[in-house]
């Protein structure tokens, strides 16, 4: 039989949908400060499913595609987590964007991984630390815009 799917409201208001192992939280257009709420959500649900030692990498590397995302899409994110079942526990962490601006031309996932961020540059490292640090990790299509994901092992 299915989890019950339970709903809650974040401080935000955005919906939130938590179910058995999986969490789904959307994010606003341009709403950065809710990415710190993100998180804690993430945060929270890790440590309810019993992985709390994926919760320093998992909230990183999320924190850098959500924020990507309300930063250059100028859209808002959609957040997925999954963790799967069974001894070899992994968690998935999709995020998903709308493009309301048109990409750079050419724009594929290497030139995104390697884009120069200058030795001094604030930014431009954010899939780099992705690829570093997690076990897999991806960019698919979808709809006007594209999901970028990545999984790690739970121990």
């Amino acid at each position: 039989m299915p989890s019950p799917v339970k709903e809650a409201r974040t401080e935000r208001g955005s919906p939130t949908n938590i179910t058995g192992h999986r969490l789904r939280h959307s994010v606003g257009k341009a709403d950065l400060p809710a990415v710190a709420e993100t998180r804690r959500l993430l945060r929270d649900n890790l440590r309810r499913w019993g992985v709390p030692a994926l919760v320093d990498t998992a909230e990183l590397l999320t924190t850098e595609l959500v924020t990507n995302a309300l930063r250059h899409t100028g859209g808002g994110a959609d957040l997925t987590a999954t963790l799967s079942p069974g001894p070899g526990n992994r968690l998935r962490i999709e995020v998903g964007d709308s493009l309301t601006r048109r990409p750079p031309a050419g724009a594929a996932q290497d030139e995104a991984r390697s884009a120069a961020a200058g030795e001094h540059g604030t930014s431009g490292r954010g899939l780099l630390l992705v690829e570093a640090l997690s076990d897999a990790w991806g960019v698919r299509p979808r709809g006007s815009g594209k999901v970028v994901w990545f999984e790690l092992r739970a121990a």
